[in-house]
C-alpha cells in the first residue's frame, strides 16, 4: 500500500480529538476574541515614543485626505518625502542587470558574501568616492545609511548619551529612545531627557553649537543637512571635530547627501577633515546618488584609528553586529553599486543629481517671489521655508497647503522642535510636478 502523506496529514484533526478542520477555525476565531495577551512585558522604550514616524504620519494624513477627498486623487503632488523619482540611468541599470543574470549561470553564481560587502565595490568606494583617504577595510557595505544608524546605536548601547541637531532627521532620536538612551518627552520642550539638543537656527547657520552645549558621548551630524539645506563649511567642520577630541566624542558624520555640494570648498566627507578618523565614522547611501531608494545599497566608514575608551578598535564591534545580525548587501545591488562608480556611472549621477538641483532652485525662487525666507535648496535638495505668524504651526500650514492646492509637504516640527515654524519641500519630484506646484503654491500662500 503506498503512503499518502496528504492522507496522513488530514487524518491528524481527528487522531487528535478535533472533530473537523472547521472545530479548529472555530478554535481560532475564539482565541482571537477574548483577546488573550502573551506573557511578555512589552519594552518600555517603544513606550517613549511620541507619535508614529514622521513619513508614515504625513502618508496617514494624506490618505486621511484623499478619503474625505476622493476626486483629489489625480492632483495630489508630493513635495514631501525624499524619495527620488527619476529611473535609474541605463549604465548603472546595466550593473543590476548582469548582476542578475549571473546568478542564473554556474559561473556567475555566488551564495553568501562577506558580511562587510564585496572587496572590489569596498576598494571602489574608498577610492572613487574618498579619493584614498580611508582604507577599504573600514567600509562597511549594507542595506542603506538609515539601517546602519540602527546598527550603530546598537553597537553603542544603552549607557551613551547622544546629541543631536534640532531640527534633525528623527532616525537619531527615535533609535536613541528605542535603545534606552533616553528618558520620557518633556511636553513642553518637546525634547526626551538625555539627549543633547543643538539648536540650529537660522542665526547660526543652522549648524550646532557643540562648545556651548553639555557633552555627549555621541554626536549625530547631518551635511548637507536634512532638513535646513545647510551645508557645513570646512571651517564648521574642523571646529567639530576638534571639540569632539577635546571632549572624547564620537562624531557620527550622514554624508548621504554629499553628491549636491556643488560649492567650492565645501566637504563631501568628514574625512576631508584632518584628525577625523581619530574621531568620526561617516554613513551613507547611494539612494540620493543613483535613485536606489527602492533599491537599498549604502556604506559606513568606521576608521581603525577610532578606538573607545578602552582603547577597543571602534571597527571591531561594529564588525561583530554586522556580522552577527546582517547577512551582506545583496549581490546583485552590490553590483549596481560598482556600475555606480564606473565613469560612465558617475557622469549619470552627476546628470541626476544636477536634475533635482534645478528642481530646487526652482522651488526657492518661487517662494522667495511670494516673499518667505528660505534656506537650502543650493548644496542640496531641500528647501527650508521659514513660514509667517499667520499661517500659524508648521502642521497647520501642511494641512492647508494640501487642502488649497493638493499638494504635499513636509512641516519643519516632525524634524524636533527646533523645526516648528518651517516647512520642508523635497526636490524630488518629476520636473513637471515641480512646476505645477510652484504655481498652485502661489495661488494658495501669495
Amino acid at each position: 500500500m503506498k503512503f499518502s502523506l496528504a492522507a496522513a496529514f488530514l487524518a491528524l484533526p481527528l487522531a487528535h480529538g478535533f472533530s473537523s478542520l472547521a472545530g479548529l477555525s472555530s478554535t481560532t476565531s475564539k482565541t482571537s476574541s477574548s483577546q488573550l495577551h502573551a506573557g511578555v512585558e512589552r519594552n518600555p522604550n517603544f513606550g517613549k515614543l511620541a507619535g508614529g514616524y514622521l513619513f508614515p504620519e504625513i502618508g496617514r494624513r494624506r490618505n486621511k485626505y484623499l478619503e474625505e477627498n476622493p476626486d483629489m486623487a489625480d492632483r495630489i503632488i508630493s513635495l514631501g518625502i525624499g524619495d527620488t523619482t527619476q529611473p535609474i540611468p541605463e549604465h548603472i541599470l546595466s550593473g543590476l542587470v548582469t548582476g542578475a543574470s549571473q546568478l542564473g549561470t554556474k559561473e556567475g553564481y555566488s551564495g553568501y558574501g562577506a558580511e562587510n560587502g564585496q572587496a572590489r565595490l569596498r576598494e571602489k568606494i574608498a577610492s572613487t568616492l574618498y579619493n584614498d583617504l580611508i582604507s577599504p577595510d573600514d567600509v562597511f557595505v549594507s542595506d542603506g545609511a538609515k539601517c546602519d544608524i540602527m546598527r550603530l546605536q546598537q553597537m553603542f548601547g544603552a549607557g551613551v548619551t547622544s546629541a543631536v541637531q534640532d531640527p534633525s532627521y528623527p532616525v537619531y532620536v527615535d533609535t536613541s529612545v528605542m535603545m534606552g538612551q533616553t528618558g520620557t518627552q518633556n511636553s513642553e520642550t518637546m525634547q526626551y531627557d538625555n539627549i543633547v539638543y543643538m539648536a540650529c537656527t537660522a542665526e547660526n547657520g543652522f549648524f550646532p553649537d557643540y562648545e556651548n552645549a553639555p557633552r555627549a558621548d555621541v554626536v549625530y551630524l547631518c551635511s548637507p543637512n536634512n532638513p535646513t539645506g545647510a551645508a557645513a563649511t570646512r571651517e564648521q567642520l574642523e571646529g567639530i571635530v576638534k571639540l569632539c577630541k577635546e571632549r572624547g566624542s564620537i562624531l557620527v558624520f550622514d554624508a548621504a547627501y554629499a553628491p549636491f555640494i556643488r560649492s567650492e570648498g565645501v566637504p563631501k566627507s568628514i574625512f576631508e577633515i584632518e584628525g577625523a578618523k581619530e574621531v568620526a565614522i561617516e554613513v551613507n547611501s547611494f539612494s540620493k546618488y543613483a535613485g536606489f531608494t527602492g533599491v537599498r545599497l549604502g556604506w559606513t566608514v568606521v576608521p581603525s584609528e577610532l578606538t573607545f575608551s578602552d582603547g577597543t578598535p571602534v571597527r571591531n564591534d561594529f564588525n561583530r553586529v554586522m556580522s552577527t545580525a546582517f547577512n551582506g548587501a545583496s549581490n546583485i545591488v552590490q553590483n549596481g553599486g560598482m556600475a555606480c562608480l564606473d565613469p560612465e556611472g558617475l557622469k549619470e549621477i552627476n546628470t541626476l543629481i544636477d536634475y533635482y538641483l534645478e528642481n530646487a532652485s526652482i522651488l526657492r525662487e518661487t517662494m522667495e517671489s511670494i516673499g518667505y525666507k528660505v534656506y537650502g535648496g543650493t548644496d542640496a535638495p531641500y528647501v527650508f521655508v521659514e513660514l509667517p505668524e499667520s499661517l500659524g504651526g508648521s502642521w497647520d500650514a501642511f494641512s492647508m497647503i494640501l487642502e488649497k492646492a493638493q499638494v504635499v509637504t513636509i512641516p519643519g516640527a516632525g524634524f524636533g522642535p527646533g523645526g516648528e515654524g518651517y516647512l520642508r519641500l523635497s526636490a524630488f519630484a518629476p520636473r513637471e510636478s515641480v512646476v505645477e506646484a510652484c504655481d498652485r503654491l502661489k495661488k494658495a500662500l501669495a
